[in-house]
């Protein structure tokens, strides 16, 4: 599983990073961010592109898994 860390980054950076990962046609992936936008926009990129998401929260940063 590839691991995404965003956190810092506002929109689009961290959908351009999710992108650019998943050109490599992996099965999971996990990206953590730290802004509800980011969580929002990285989720709905992924959805679209046909993975399921997995949210954990922790100290104000977001940990999303998607896995297909």
């Amino acid at each position: 599983m590839k691991i995404i860390d965003a956190k810092g980054l506002s929109c689009p950076e961290p959908v351009i990073m999710l992108r650019q990962a998943m050109m490599s046609k992996e099965s999971a992936y996990q990206i953590i961010v730290d802004n509800h936008a980011s969580k929002e926009n990285t989720t709905r990129y992924a959805e679209h592109q046909g993975y399921k998401t997995t949210i954990t929260e922790k100290d104000g940063e977001y940990t999303l898994t998607f896995q297909k």
